[in-house]
Parts: structure tokens; C-alpha cells; sequence
């Protein structure tokens, strides 16, 4: 699997990793991230590890459809679908894919670097509320928000006997969370949430809601009149570097009814990628990608992974001001000039190695995390991320 990341997490570094900010190379670029494996711990969930990669929680358990959510068990397998495909609109303000859950933002262009994306997990419209689709754009902001609800909600919790005031002040109950952005589709926003297990779900009534860390960041960098573009894209295809990468999602019948596996959608999504046709040997592969539904970005014929044993790193997900505390880490640590650069990383993305064994590995991880505060994974690459 090309460029696949086996981590172990070490229990104790919980701070999550800043994986969400990619450049891209030029404007074609639409493949981005990189996927991880973790290995679980005792404690752990799979909405916490998710949470700790900015990940929803579909996409989480959709990824990984044998271990149990809630008790996925201690030393477990976890794939973290953290590589994209990003969707088939223009690199503009806010996109918004409901099939995939997932919001990107694309800043504007500064002169002299390169466009930017950030992305996010967001919960969107539960069946019979669904978000609704088209272009519009942000029309207000506002921090610690009231929140008025509309007739039809207020009907709906009195039915169930759990009775809404006709305003929710702000606070720790109020359901739009601490930061909340309007759209220009009248009754909808953007924001933060008190119930954040619920990222990643259909469970609104219509508004797009993301982590409060997640909405914190984004009400701090997206202005007023951002145009924002809601899509609904399950299928997707991209190349990179002249191979061909796949992604489908499950539909969501309540917008998109089709009869048994169709593989329409994504040839058409193929086509528009590489203005051609499958292969025979193929079809297979992007018809069980099809039928699983994973929502895990592929690349054409994808195999098993060729792991190089015995390269071990520390992959600590800073942020780009955190590396000159991570120097005088290292310094002090007496392991200076250790980093590796990263194939399709995130921003400030590094990895600190190579270590001849795990033990020493997780060693590193350790007096890592004591001196300077940051997580710190133990790391072990595939040879084509080096």
C-alpha cells in the first residue's frame, strides 16, 4: 500500500495530531494524506482514536468493520483513513460532501505560496432533514451563540416529551456549541456542538456541525462571504503521479436511490479522472470497492503492503511552531538532525528516527512527550514513504 503508516500509539500521548492542513502541489491536485494504522489500547475507543485524527465517526467505523466500536480490544488493528480524494468542485471557499461527511476549506491564495487545504469531519442532516444541496456562502458569525428553534423542532422534542425552551442561551447545553457561522440557505449554519460523538453521523436536523476544536479553528480563519458549495459525491477518482486512486462511501438513499451495486457513478468519476477505461484485471478491484463501501481512498489494485522491517521512527503530528521546541528536545536528548520528511503529509507532519529497534523507538516517544508536552507515536514505514 503505497505509502502506508503502521503506528503504534503510545497510552499515555493523547493530544491530538495536527493532520488537517495539506498544500497541494498545483491545481490538479485532488489526492492528499496519507492512511494510518494505530494499535489500540485498553482504554481506547474507536471515536477516540478518531477523534485524536480529526476523523468522523462513520468514517472511522465504516474503515474498520470487524472490531467493535465501543470495545475494539487492546492491541487491535485500527485503520485510520486519513488520505482524500478531494471532491470534484472548484479549490474555493468551503466545500461541502455529504456523502463523505467531511468539509474542506481552501484559503484564499497568498501570493508566493502554494493553495492550501483544511479539512474537516462534520454531522450533517439525519433522513427526513436532509442538508440541502447548492452553492451559498457565509453570511454571519457569531460566538457564543442563542440558539431559537423553529416550530417543527419544538413540536418534535414536546411529541417525545422533552420540551425545548423557544431560546437555548448559550452555554454547555445549548447544541450549537461555542462558535457558530450562518449560510445564506435560510435556517442553516455551520458549528460547534456539545454532543461531538455525533461528528460524523446523520443526526442534525439540517445544519452542519463539526468538533468544537475543529469549528474553534475555522471561525478564527473564514471570513464573512465565504462561498461555501454543498455536493453530494459517494464516488470519487483521482490520479496522483499518473496512478489512479478510488473512493466510495455508502449512498444515502434519501438523496441517491439505486438499484444494487450501480457502477455508473464511478465510471463516470473514472472517465472524468483519466479519460479512459478500466482494465480488465481491474474491474474487480473497483467493484469491491464499490460494494464495501468504505469510504478508504485506494489506489488501483491495491495490495497488501510492503512494510521494511526494522525502520522504526516518531511521528509526533506537531505544528510547524512547535519544531524549534522539538530541536531543543532533541538537543538535550543528544539526537540531533533526525528528521524525515513525509510523502503526502499534513503541514508541519514530521517523523524523527531512524531507530534500530521498536524499544528504542518508544523510548525517544517518552522523553519526547516529558520535555516538550508533544504526542509522540512509535512509527513504523513502508518503504515508499522514505
Amino acid at each position: 500500500m503505497r505509502h502506508l503508516i503502521i503506528l503504534l500509539v503510545i497510552g499515555l500521548l493523547v493530544n491530538p495530531v495536527n493532520a488537517t492542513t495539506f498544500s497541494l502541489a498545483d491545481e490538479t491536485t485532488r489526492v492528499v494524506g496519507h492512511n494510518l494504522i494505530v494499535y489500540s489500547h485498553e482504554e481506547d475507543t474507536l471515536l477516540d482514536i478518531a477523534r485524536r485524527f480529526d476523523i468522523g465517526y462513520d468514517e472511522i467505523v465504516d474503515a474498520n468493520p470487524d472490531l467493535d466500536p465501543w470495545l475494539p480490544g487492546t492491541g487491535e488493528r485500527v485503520l485510520v483513513p486519513n488520505r482524500f480524494i478531494l471532491p470534484d468542485a472548484p479549490h474555493k471557499g468551503i466545500v461541502i460532501n455529504l456523502a463523505e461527511m467531511r468539509l474542506y476549506y481552501y484559503p484564499k491564495l497568498r501570493k508566493g505560496q502554494r493553495q492550501q487545504v483544511i479539512t474537516h469531519p462534520i454531522g450533517v442532516g439525519r433522513e427526513g432533514w436532509t442538508t440541502p444541496l447548492g452553492k451559498t456562502r457565509i453570511i454571519q458569525k457569531r460566538k457564543d451563540p442563542t440558539w431559537t428553534p423553529p416550530a417543527s423542532i419544538l413540536a418534535e422534542h414536546l411529541a417525545k416529551g422533552d420540551p425545548l425552551p423557544k431560546v437555548v442561551p448559550a452555554g454547555p447545553d445549548n447544541p450549537l456549541g461555542a462558535y457558530a457561522m450562518r449560510l445564506g440557505m435560510p435556517g442553516y449554519l455551520l458549528h460547534g456542538t456539545n454532543r461531538p460523538f455525533g461528528v460524523g453521523m446523520r443526526v442534525s436536523h439540517g445544519c452542519i456541525r463539526l468538533f468544537p476544536e475543529d469549528i474553534e479553528h475555522l471561525f478564527g480563519i473564514v471570513a464573512v462571504n465565504t462561498p461555501v458549495e454543498i455536493v453530494y459525491q459517494p464516488y470519487k477518482a483521482a490520479l496522483d503521479n499518473g496512478i489512479l486512486y478510488l473512493e466510495a462511501h455508502p449512498i444515502q438513499e434519501d438523496i441517491d436511490i439505486r438499484q444494487g451495486n450501480n457502477m455508473t457513478p464511478m465510471v463516470s468519476a473514472i472517465l472524468k479522472a483519466q479519460d479512459k477505461v478500466l482494465a480488465d484485471d481491474e474491474w474487480p478491484f473497483a467493484e469491491e470497492l464499490v460494494r464495501k463501501h468504505q469510504g478508504i481512498v485506494k489506489r488501483i489494485n491495491q495490495t497488501k503492503a510492503d512494510i521494511v522491517e526494522d525502520v522504526w521512527f516518531i511521528h509526533t503530528g506537531l505544528t510547524i511552531k512547535g519544531k524549534l521546541k522539538l530541536k531543543q528536545a532533541l538537543a538535550t536528548l543528544s539526537f540531533e538532525d533526525g528528521f524525515w520528511p513525509v510523502k503526502n503529509a499534513a503541514e508541519g507532519e514530521l517523523l524523527i528516527g531512524a531507530f534500530e529497534s521498536r524499544e528504542q523507538a518508544e523510548k525517544m516517544g517518552v522523553d519526547v512527550n516529558r520535555l516538550t508536552g508533544m504526542s509522540a507515536w512509535t512509527t513504523l514505514i513502508s518503504g515508499e514513504s522514505l
